[in-house]
């Protein structure tokens, strides 16, 4: 039995990660682990830049219509995957400096990278 998701938005999602991972590693980041999920929350990708941890929000939406991708983050999104990170760092890289990136992609997959999106403050 295939596991995959048929639903066109779940290839969507699928295919919108990959991208935005396949620009973050041309960039130099290298991937720990992708849809990194917690009863709390997920993180879509976990990646190492140098000596720090980047957890990468990724966001697609067809329009920039109510905002576009990037403003489809709210302060509660924010929070479940600071949360989720906190943990991930208590228990895996209890040392690590870490970092919040977006990457935003529109539907003609123009991608717009944001470092430091958010902080944990």
């Amino acid at each position: 039995m295939d596991n995959k998701p048929t639903a066109p938005h779940l290839q969507r999602g699928i295919s919108t990660e990959q991208l935005a991972c396949e620009h973050l590693q041309a960039s130099g980041l290298h991937l720990l682990h992708q849809n990194y999920r917690l009863k709390m929350g997920e993180i879509d990708l976990i990646m190492r830049d140098g000596s720090i941890i980047v957890f990468v929000e990724v966001r697609y939406r067809k329009t920039r219509r109510y905002g576009g991708a990037l403003h489809s983050i709210d302060p509660r999104k924010q929070a479940r995957i600071i949360r989720t990170a906190q943990h991930y760092l208590q228990y895996r890289a209890p040392d690590a400096q870490a970092r919040f990136d977006v990457v935003a992609v529109e539907g003609d997959n123009t991608i717009l990278w944001i470092k430091n999106a958010f902080d944990t403050g």
